[in-house]
């Protein structure tokens, strides 16, 4: 695992690095929201596991699987935070729960998406980020 994230997400970073603009960058996240590696069905969405301060309803939920790996899963209402909580779940799903507290968002920057992000959705992706640190957190503490 490289410092700034695991270095399975290394071919996803290179291929929004190779977008030519915002746009095609947004049709690749809707590619990633459709492949959501551990989707949350909306009859799962509660009022503790929703994202505060996100301009979507946003909603996780972490766990370890019965190997001790970390797995986070996730539900939105919105395509580009659905994206963006995909790519995150890639990027976690199997660490051992320590190694997920250990991350940094630096991925999206240097995916070109931070920028391309509206404020809002910016704070609401920070918000689902610190939301899954900190439940790494207390689940490595099990």
């Amino acid at each position: 695992m490289s410092s700034l994230w695991p270095e399975h997400l290394d071919s996803i970073v290179d291929e929004f690095k190779d977008c030519f603009d915002s746009m095609e960058r947004y049709e690749l996240l809707f590619e990633y929201a459709r492949k959501n590696p551990k989707p949350l069905p909306e009859e799962e969405w509660t009022e503790e596991n929703q994202i505060l301060g996100c301009q979507s309803r946003a909603h996780v939920i972490c766990s370890l699987n019965d190997k001790g790996h970390f797995i986070l899963r996730s539900g939105a209402d919105a395509q580009i935070v659905q994206g963006l909580m995909s790519i995150t779940a890639i990027a976690v799903n199997g660490l051992n729960p320590i190694e997920v507290s250990n991350l940094t968002p630096a991925y999206i920057e240097e995916m070109g998406l931070k920028a391309a992000l509206s404020p809002n959705r910016a704070n609401g992706f920070l918000n689902m980020f610190n939301r899954v640190i900190k439940e790494a957190k207390i689940l490595s503490e099990t």
